[in-house]
């Protein structure tokens, strides 16, 4: 079976296109991660107040943001 992926490619038009898949990238590992929604929204109110975990959380979108705008080469096209 042929199964569309969530993640066809790593190539965007813009760095702000980039940076929202970043964060896409970010949101779905947690998810992938935790895959219990009821985990996720009972863990919410941990983390969202915070601060070293939003840090970290910033941290790993800039991450991905660096991957993707290597995979974009810097949108120098």
């Amino acid at each position: 079976m042929n199964q569309e992926s969530w993640l066809p490619t790593l190539k965007t038009d813009t760095p702000e296109e980039g940076y929202n898949l970043a964060v896409k990238l970010a949101r779905k590992a947690v998810g992938m991660t935790q895959p219990d929604a009821e985990v996720r929204e009972a863990l919410r109110p941990v983390y969202a107040n915070n601060a070293d975990s939003l840090t970290f959380a910033s941290q790993v979108v800039a991450i991905n943001f660096q991957t993707v705008a290597a995979a974009n080469n810097y949108w120098n096209n």
